[in-house]
């Protein structure tokens, strides 16, 4: 029970909002008569658990194989245990049914007016916005994305409070909230996947020929196992001649990056060092065995100044004194897995410029790179775009700069499904779920129309605070800029 200070308009604001999440009419809120006015001036009341706050789950709309979800039927009896009230929205799609929502507690709405707290995975379209509401969502507006300003405007006309997971981090910086190591995981599969296919159409048979797309798979355990399979097939009879030695480069060291550890770790392998990939003549790597390497900061980029040495910190604060030094390595990789961070500050890894001059000398080694962290004329300056999962992968033409979707084509194929985690929807969303859980009731609880400074959320939390009654917060005010700029 706690006693909080309200003016008449907030007084009424919240007795609506109550009423609502109950389903009642004025007659049966507080004893009040439905004609009953409000006191003027300030009022004080009490707030006490009959007062039930409500989550909504939103359904995915953004892409149409979008089946993740925030909170699962699992989550849900939690929460109802702390004392909140949850609706899942209908969905057709979600991987979770809605008769295994009902059996946990929540209700199912065609919409979520309802709730306080609306909990959801990817974008949101404009006019899906509520007066004043509480969302939680992938936003991608921190770097400035100009295709996600009028969404971010529009939430701010909405007078709305959004918590972006991708910033809820701990003292150090580190995120707590993520999907990064399902993508890991689905993005090293496909990229296998697409590698066998690839292949398949020039004419070669691989171990990884009879590899299915992740999402086809029932789960990620028989992903694992045909991947295994796989592996065993290249240790008993090895590689053919026009893939060995198979050299697979890893950018990035996070939980995307482990998570694509994960998948190769499963075939026979030996690493080597950046160094010791150039030293190594490929005749003398066996034909049994992957050959993985991992590209950090330093292998990807150097200073511009020759007579200055590469330092990781000073590297992170001056991009731009630094240039690409991943190119001596391209030639001599058949499958780039890029699971690194990126935004425009630093230089890309594999400019268009550069994949013109490599392909001017014969074909390359170089058969796929599976873009796991999909930057749009990013990193990998030939992705173009994120794919689909009903269409994931296209063949990029170095010389004519074209694109053709599928298998087929002159060039280099690049699998850039933006939207991997939802290959291996129910454990990514139960691992997610499990990492957001523990801070719901503390959203859901906080009183957002208090001052900033008097808001209590967890700390981790109020990092991730972007928008305060539809105004940016003091650490994201600097995305002002680019809403007038993409608006």
């Amino acid at each position: 029970m706690q006693t909080v200070e309200y003016s008449e308009q907030r007084l009424f604001k919240h007795f609506l909002n109550w009423r609502k999440a109950n389903q009642i009419g004025y007659e049966g809120a507080f004893g009040l008569e439905k004609n009953q006015q409000f006191r003027s001036s300030q009022t004080s009341i009490e707030i006490s658990d009959c007062m039930t706050k409500t989550i909504g789950i939103r359904h995915e709309d953004k892409y149409l194989m979008e089946r993740r979800a925030a909170i699962t039927p699992a989550h849900v009896k939690k929460l109802l245990e702390s004392g909140l009230k949850v609706i899942a929205e209908h969905s057709d799609k979600r991987v979770f049914t809605e008769e295994e929502y009902l059996q946990a507690g929540a209700t199912i709405a065609e919409n979520l007016r309802q709730a306080d707290v609306i909990v959801g995975v990817k974008e949101i379209p404009e006019h899906h916005f509520e007066q004043g509401k509480t969302y939680l969502f992938f936003s991608h507006v921190v770097k400035g994305q100009p295709y996600n300003m009028p969404m971010l405007k529009a939430m701010m006309d909405k007078g709305c409070n959004l918590i972006d997971y991708e910033k809820i981090e701990n003292e150090e910086g580190k995120r707590l909230i993520f999907f990064g190591r399902f993508a890991g995981l689905a993005g090293a599969i496909n990229s296998l996947w697409s590698l066998g296919q690839r292949l398949k159409v020039k004419g070669v048979d691989t171990p990884f020929s009879n590899l299915k797309q992740t999402h086809r798979y029932s789960s990620l355990a028989e992903a694992r196992a045909a991947v295994s399979e796989a592996g065993l097939q290249i240790a008993r009879q090895g590689l053919p001649d026009e893939l060995s030695p198979l050299v697979i480069g890893i950018t990035g060291d996070g939980n995307v990056a482990r998570g694509a550890h994960e998948i190769l770790n499963l075939l026979p392998g030996i690493e080597l060092t950046p160094a010791q990939l150039l030293a190594t003549k490929p005749g003398d790597l066996p034909r049994n065995v992957v050959v993985k390497v991992i590209f950090r900061e330093q292998d990807l980029s150097r200073p511009k100044d020759t007579d200055t040495e590469f330092e990781l910190q000073h590297y992170y604060r001056n991009p731009q004194l630094y240039e690409n030094h991943f190119e001596q390595y391209i030639p001599h990789l058949s499958l780039l897995l890029n699971c690194m961070y990126w935004d425009a500050r630093y230089p890309r890894i594999v400019t268009k410029d550069f994949l013109e001059k490599l392909y001017s000398a014969g074909s390359p080694k170089l058969q796929v790179i599976g873009d796991i962290t999909c930057d749009p004329d990013g990193s990998v300056e030939c992705t173009h775009k994120g794919t689909p999962i009903d269409d994931p992968v296209f063949v990029y033409n170095p010389f004519t700069r074209k694109y053709t979707m599928g298998f087929k084509g002159d060039g280099l194929l690049v699998m850039a499904v933006d939207i991997l985690p939802s290959e291996l929807p129910r454990e990514a969303s139960m691992s997610f779920g499990d990492a957001l859980l523990p801070y719901l009731p503390a959203i859901a609880k906080t009183d957002f129309a208090q001052p900033l400074d008097k808001l209590g959320l967890p700390s981790a939390i109020r990092k991730a605070l972007i928008l305060h009654q539809g105004k940016l917060t003091p650490e994201y005010a600097y995305i002002e800029e680019h809403i007038r700029k993409h608006t």
